[in-house]
């Protein structure tokens, strides 16, 4: 049973290996309704009763227009956790499946989806947007690029959009997505289907299966080219290696200190 203090252990860890969220920070975090974006929505507003860099967040989702999305016991949960609840209505299914009728519809709509969202940050006076991508999510981009587009590359854990002026965050980046699964099973968190007429019909789709195949031949598979990002630094992660280095020399600075204010310690 994964408890919100596993989830939160993953979240600070990103959150400071990144440096993520700094003092009055005004966070939207993105939400789907679906199981990563609750956990997400949920682990921040835990973290923030205690984080020391104190911040302010808000939710937000995008209402793509697929008509039958039921948020009423998101907003209960937002109410509940203290976070401010925005839904901002758009057009998006009728353009991409109405106008444009998309063979392959999910990178136009990504794209439309997360300008809608960060324009509604940046109207809403948030500096930064939070993303539910979780672990699973980085290895199965890498793999999408290194099938379909022939390049070494994922998602990074913070962007910076020059033109928006807002740094998009991805907190989830050391969770597991089998423990997001048993999280919010376990507390009953209020997950909406995704009501998406390709759900579980696209490329990402097949490569989550794919994974999961090798996964059962090869022992950690995921787990293993995730590890193979963060050592090899790709798209901004960091190499666990140098994390350990950093905080080893810290805390050697930190006993020199001591030692010079106090001499008998």
């Amino acid at each position: 049973m994964i408890t919100v203090k596993r989830i939160l252990s993953h979240l600070r860890r990103a959150v400071d290996t990144y440096k993520m969220i700094g003092v009055g920070d005004k966070i939207a975090v993105g939400v789907s309704a679906g199981k990563d974006s609750l956990t997400l929505l949920y682990g921040l507003s835990q973290l923030r009763l205690f984080y020391p860099n104190r911040f302010d967040m808000i939710a937000v989702t995008i209402d793509c227009g697929f008509g039958d999305m039921d948020l009423t016991e998101v907003k209960s949960l937002c109410e509940k956790l203290d976070v401010e609840y925005h839904v901002i209505p758009v057009n998006i299914k009728q353009i991409v499946f109405d106008i444009r009728k998309e063979k392959n519809p999910c990178s136009l709509c990504s794209k439309l989806r997360h300008g809608a969202l960060n324009k509604a940050a940046k109207n809403l006076g948030c500096n930064k947007v939070a993303l539910a991508h979780h672990l699973d999510d980085s290895a199965e981009t890498f793999m999408l690029n290194l099938i379909y587009e022939s390049r070494i590359g994922t998602f990074s854990p913070v962007t910076y959009l020059d033109r928006s002026d807002l740094t998009l965050i991805r907190p989830l980046i050391y969770v597991p997505e089998k423990e997001i699964k048993s999280f919010t099973k376990n507390l009953n968190l209020p997950v909406v289907k995704n009501s998406c007429p390709v759900d579980k019909k696209t490329r990402r789709e097949e490569v989550k299966i794919l994974l999961r195949d090798l996964s059962k031949k090869y022992r950690n598979f995921k787990y293993n080219i995730f590890s193979a990002i963060e050592k090899a630094e790709i798209d901004g992660y960091v190499n666990p290696e140098d994390v350990k280095k950093e905080l080893e020399e810290r805390k050697k600075e930190k006993k020199v200190k001591r030692t010079e204010i106090d001499p008998a310690l």
